[in-house]
């Protein structure tokens, strides 16, 4: 894993001082989707059916960097939709970085290669294309022939071209752990920075909700599909990847990565959406959660996501000195 230590920098001074103004609750990440069309429409894919009535929507510049401001997390995870549909993407993507924003850019990379000369290579931005599986298993969850190897072409062309290319990895009922890791090989071989897993949800608007995982079984597939002794560059930070193994129990804590859509701030969270918000502050009223949560609402039983529990792990990192220095080295295993 080479994440730029810049951004690390950036991360340590931001939870820092959000600590000494003695906040409980703050955002590490913001989830900025300025659209939610798409070119695809997968399999377990559940914000294209989520979001149907205001596909036609778009977040302009300035709302974006509004949101973003409002929200003051370092990194920002532009996605969707598909971004790169966005007729000013590039532009919002100029006006975050100037802003001082570390990005990841979420996309399913049918666009990217045509659209690479939108953006210049830096160290404030990184290209995550999702991946799924090998070619057959990929272009099936898609419902589309070709989309794994069109991909797959991006991300060569934008790795050459010298920009930072990551991966995300969604495990679903049934995933082949052989089939992920000739994918994870494949990749890791191509260049990539690193390789970002996560168990599916199971949301609302999904169209087979038997694809989903329950979370003893998230367990057994994760303890096969992280193994250390591949040497696979995983992205995400070590404690979270014990936690998917089940060797690390963990709190929710969804208000770390904070979502803003067409329609708004998500309340409560990334997976759920029981209302929408103008107040980004909303997201962190004490009262929100003790309302949700594994143990409390039963929708979030079975959730074990980056963006509900990888915050929790960087949060109770802070407080043992061994597991902060894992973070830090991206030590696991």
């Amino acid at each position: 894993m080479s994440r730029p230590f810049p951004l690390d920098v950036a991360v340590a001074r931001h939870i820092a001082g959000n600590k000494l103004r003695l906040r409980k609750r703050f955002p590490f990440v913001t989830m900025l989707e300025p659209l939610e069309l798409c070119n695809l429409a997968c399999t377990g894919c559940g914000r294209v059916r989520e979001y149907r009535d205001v596909v036609d929507r778009r977040l302009d510049v300035d709302a974006c960097l509004a949101a973003v401001r409002a929200s003051d997390a370092p990194i920002v995870s532009v996605s969707g939709g598909e971004p790169l549909l966005h007729p000013q993407i590039g532009e919002i993507v100029r006006a975050l970085k100037d802003d001082g924003r570390y990005m990841y850019f979420c996309t399913n990379g049918l666009l990217l290669q045509e659209k690479l000369d939108l953006f210049k290579p830096s160290r404030q931005l990184a290209f995550v294309v999702h991946l799924d599986g090998t070619e057959a298993v990929h272009d099936r969850v898609t419902e589309r022939p070709g989309t794994y190897a069109t991909a797959i072409a991006a991300i060569r062309e934008a790795v050459a071209r010298g920009h930072r290319v990551c991966t995300n990895t969604t495990l679903f009922h049934g995933s082949d752990v052989e089939d992920l890791h000739k994918l994870f090989a494949t990749l890791q071989a191509l260049g990539v920075e690193g390789l970002m897993v996560s168990p599916g949800y199971a949301y609302g608007d999904v169209s087979d909700r038997d694809l989903f995982l329950e979370r003893k079984e998230s367990v057994a597939a994760f303890r096969r599909v992280l193994d250390p002794t591949k040497g696979f560059p995983f992205y995400n930070n070590p404690l979270y990847l014990d936690f998917l193994r089940g060797d690390r129990e963990y709190e929710c804590a969804a208000w770390t990565t904070v979502t803003y859509t067409v329609k708004g701030w998500r309340l409560p969270c990334y997976a759920l959406a029981d209302r929408h918000t103008d107040d980004v502050a909303e997201l962190f009223a004490p009262e929100v959660w003790t309302k949700y949560g594994p143990g409390v609402d039963p929708r979030c039983g079975n959730c074990m996501m980056h963006s509900s529990f990888e915050g929790a792990s960087i949060l109770d990192a802070l407080h043992k000195p061994a597991n902060l220095v894992r973070v830090a080295r991206g030590v696991w295993g």
